[in-house]
């Protein structure tokens, strides 16, 4: 392993260990939040409220030592309220940008089907392109940019679907479930005197992430993984149960948050296990079931997973490399 890479694992580490301090257990969710935050990309996550979403956006922004806004999303949010308005100052006699919450670093779009289709669209400019528009002036977001959005998968009554352009933009969905009787009960004593919010400080910072994100798209992903995942993907267009596979940008994102897990993880190179454990949270948001499928009670998550257990593993020697490269 390369020193460059030792590195990632030692920031990557420091940065999980920092979380853990608020957030207790969910360590594979924390580990595939900070693959996001390497490569980039937006994560959606998915529970029912009270599990600590918020205090993990917060977590994580504390600990990279980024800018953090909540944006609480409802059906009377405008566009407007989300990118920034331009508003007229007397004094000047000039329209003055005042900017919305987008323009932090780490942004909580929370309860983000709660809004209707025309302000979740306001969302998508920024999350593919880094930037927004207002008043015809394309204004860059800062780097590192993240949308960490969450909706309730139980409460339907007040919601607007996220439509399948916009769910695609999401690289991974996520889920923090419920913890378990040990966890549930070191939560209460951690927050019994004190928040350990409060006391949270950086590991890392911004530059560090963006540096990390750079040396991450060296990693090694052989052929042989490469066909992996195009097998994968191309698994899912064929299947009778789904009625949409995975797009392109579904292996763009199965392959670039695979080198970031190896590098996380420690290695150089990309193994079948780091894309096995990214499949269904890359790819399964960006699947649509058949009718017959949805009849049978059969979730995305299901098929794909029923997909990845018969597509062929490749075998160790076309993929493992020495630790030199």
């Amino acid at each position: 392993m390369t020193t460059s890479f030792a590195s990632i694992q030692t920031t990557a580490r420091a940065i999980q260990e920092n979380i853990s301090h608020v957030i207790v257990g969910k360590a594979s969710t924390i580990e595939l939040l900070l693959v996001a935050v390497i490569t980039e990309g937006h994560v959606l996550i998915e529970d029912v409220p009270g599990l600590g979403k918020t205090m993990l956006a917060k977590s994580l922004a504390r600990s990279l030592g980024c800018s953090f806004a909540r944006l609480q999303f409802t059906p009377d949010l405008l566009p407007s309220d989300i990118t920034g308005v331009s508003v007229f100052n007397q004094r000047s006699g000039e329209f003055e940008f005042r900017p919305g919450p987008v323009m932090a670093q780490i942004v909580l779009a929370d309860e983000i089907n709660r809004a209707g289709p025309r302000t979740q669209s306001a969302l998508l400019e920024a999350m593919e392109e880094r930037q927004v528009t207002v008043d015809g002036l394309t204004r860059p977001l800062p780097r590192p940019f993240l949308v960490l959005a969450t909706q309730n998968p139980i409460e339907l009554e007040g919601t607007f679907p996220l439509p399948e352009a916009q769910l695609d933009r999401f690289l991974l969905r996520l889920a923090l479930g419920y913890p378990d009787a040990s966890e549930e009960r070191a939560i209460l004593r951690r927050f019994r005197e004190a928040d350990p919010l409060a006391e949270l400080a950086p590991v890392a910072s911004a530059a560090e992430v963006l540096a990390m994100g750079k040396q991450c798209r060296g990693v090694h992903l052989g052929e042989a993984i490469e066909t992996y995942i195009l097998a994968l993907t191309r698994a899912t267009r064929e299947d009778a149960a789904l009625s949409l596979g995975a797009s392109p940008r579904g292996s763009l994102a199965l392959h670039r948050t695979a080198q970031a897990l190896a590098a996380i993880r420690g290695r150089a190179y990309v193994i079948p296990d780091d894309v096995q454990t990214l499949a269904v949270p890359a790819l399964a948001h960006r699947l649509i079931p058949s009718s017959q499928s949805r009849l049978r009670g059969k979730a995305a998550a299901e098929i794909l997973a029923e997909v990845v257990a018969r597509v062929p593993v490749p075998v160790e020697e076309s993929w493992s490399v020495v630790s030199s490269q």
